[in-house]
């Protein structure tokens, strides 16, 4: 037997049963992982690929149209936000408008803030 785990059932079963959580929520970032350089494959680059709005100032990043970011601490789900939200944090991914529909329609979360739905869902 290993040294450094538990003797008894119950912690045993408590490490299982975080190491299942933790386990689904390491996919979950691969699975986001390999969709966004799947996305960055597809998309042309050049001038005419920029979507996101301009730099507010000299040596300002631009800001994107759309984002995602981790639903929260332990939470394996992704939030779409506006890319000016303040919700977003600074780990927000930029997006696509349609990266961003896609993944509202793969259940990722809204952002209760800047409710990205109002836009994204208008036909």
């Amino acid at each position: 037997m290993d040294d450094d785990l538990p003797p008894d059932l119950t912690r045993l079963r408590t490490l299982e049963t975080w190491a299942a959580h933790y386990l689904t929520r390491i996919r979950a970032r691969i699975a986001t992982v390999e969709r966004q350089q799947q996305e960055q494959l597809r998309q042309p680059t050049g001038p005419t690929a920029a979507s996101a709005r301009p730099a507010a100032g000299p040596g300002r990043a631009r800001t994107p149209d759309w984002g995602l970011a981790e639903a929260g601490i332990g939470v394996p789900a992704m939030e779409v936000h506006r890319g000016d939200c303040w919700a977003g944090g600074r780990s927000l991914v930029p997006v696509s408008a349609e990266r961003a529909r896609a993944e509202l329609a793969d259940g990722a979360q809204l952002c209760a803030v800047c409710r990205p739905d109002r836009v994204l869902r208008r036909p």
